[in-house]
């Protein structure tokens, strides 16, 4: 049979499934309702429905069988209800041409009598109806269809309730996923101000949005620089450049970190880390060594890989200084962590006074490490100001403290012959 649809037929299907209510258990507050517009009326069949795009479904029934839940719209007496917003009366059925056509009224169960109100929202979306029916012809008295008025203001308040629960628990939804978030990214951003900045550092900007300077009376800096990098990157393709330097700096990055240095920049193909900075401990200028040490050997042994394939390699010059440093964070968008003081200029001038494939060390460095390494005087050189530095090649660990090493990095690793701890402990060629 042809029906009627809204105007707003759309929109309001949309309404209806938007409140996740069709096809649910039923609820006592429904029920409830229903069986009450039943008793006013006084009439023996009552229900409270939603009106979805190709069936009437309903959510409460009273005095329709149990498995009686749903009917299809174009037999449905509400298919004409939705399409209005005001109560729909038809006292008796055969004789209202808009129903009496529909199979139940012409057969089984015989209805007679019918009184639908449109549930319409604050929006003017009709979800459905609130009905009774009889089986014969009747009237219904003003009391009784301003009370049915009144319950289906009530099924409305049921339905609001509804959406805005729904609403409520969405809103939650996208609260947790905002929550997860922002820890996620909270957690990025945290990780990337580690990655800049030292710990201890990164920790005392959370706190208070400022680090205070510090001065440091014993600090080891390193300096390295690769020999003929200015020539090489005239001649190779920019990609390959920047894939060279950071096959190299990756791996001094580990070798410092390793041994307890912070590496403070890279400017080019200069390279800078500190020991002793910005936590205090008395071993700076041995770890530093160590790790020069270590990273010369990984050079050395990628400028032979890359030989052996006819490639262009680099030869790096370390230069090594020990004395007092002024440390501190500069910058508002970009920090950057950072040491000043006479002694980075000494450090710089070790590596610029060394030669590739070598390590060159100050008179200071030497001195706190000479009981554990094979240094190699060079002479002095004189600053711009008239001061002499003497200078160091650091060679390797002594015989004795190479063995003592290698024999603790093979316990600690559980590893079964030296081999795996000689990069770590190089031997001079």
């Amino acid at each position: 049979m042809p029906y009627q649809t809204p105007a707003n037929e759309t929109e309001r299907l949309g309404a209806v499934r938007a409140l996740n209510l069709l096809d649910t258990a039923p609820e006592i507050a429904y029920d409830d309702i229903g069986e009450l517009a039943a008793q006013i009326c006084q009439c023996p069949v009552a229900y409270v429905s939603l009106m979805d795009d190709d069936r009437l479904w309903l959510k409460a029934k009273y005095g329709l069988p149990a498995n009686f839940n749903q009917c299809p719209r174009e037999i449905a007496f509400c298919a004409t209800t939705v399409c209005g917003t005001e109560m729909v009366v038809a006292p008796d059925l055969l004789m209202d041409s808009r129903f009496n056509q529909i199979p139940f009224v012409t057969g089984e169960p015989h209805f007679k009598f019918y009184c639908g109100i449109p549930l319409v929202t604050e929006a003017g979306y009709a979800l459905g109806t609130l009905c009774v029916m009889d089986f014969v012809p009747r009237q219904l008295a003003f009391e009784q269809t301003e009370s049915l008025r009144r319950l289906s203001r009530q099924v409305l308040t049921q339905l609001e309730l509804r959406r805005k629960l729904i609403e409520f628990d969405q809103a939650l939804k996208e609260l947790d996923h905002a929550h997860v978030d922002l820890v996620a990214e909270k957690a990025r951003t945290e990780e990337l101000l580690i990655n800049i900045l030292p710990v201890s550092i990164a920790d005392e900007l959370k706190k208070s949005g400022k680090v205070q300077p510090k001065y440091e009376p014993s600090a080891t800096i390193l300096f390295a620089d690769f020999k003929g990098f200015t020539l090489l990157a005239e001649r190779m393709e920019p990609a390959a450049l920047i894939g060279l330097l950071d096959q190299y700096f990756t791996a001094f990055d580990e070798i410092v970190t390793r041994h307890g240095l912070e590496k403070l920049k890279t400017i080019g193909d200069a390279y800078m880390a500190v020991a002793g900075v910005p936590t205090a401990n008395r071993r700076h200028p041995i770890e530093t060594c160590l790790a020069a040490l270590e990273i010369h050997a990984v050079t050395a042994r990628m400028k032979a890989q890359r030989e052996k394939m006819r490639l262009p390699a680099l030869e790096l010059r370390v230069g090594i200084h020990t004395g007092p440093v002024i440390s501190g964070v500069v910058g508002r968008r970009k920090f950057t962590f950072d040491i000043w003081g006479d002694a980075v200029n000494t450090a710089a001038l070790m590596e610029e006074n060394g030669a590739p494939g070598r390590i060159n060390v100050s008179e200071t460095v030497a001195g706190h490490v000479k009981t554990l390494f094979e240094l190699e005087p060079r002479g002095a050189i004189e600053t711009k100001h008239g001061r002499r530095l003497e200078m160091f090649f650091l060679n390797r660990l002594k015989p004795s403290t190479r063995a003592m090493r290698m024999a603790a990095c093979q316990m600690k690793n559980s590893s079964p012959n030296a081999a795996d701890c000689s990069v770590a402990f190089p031997a001079r060629k």
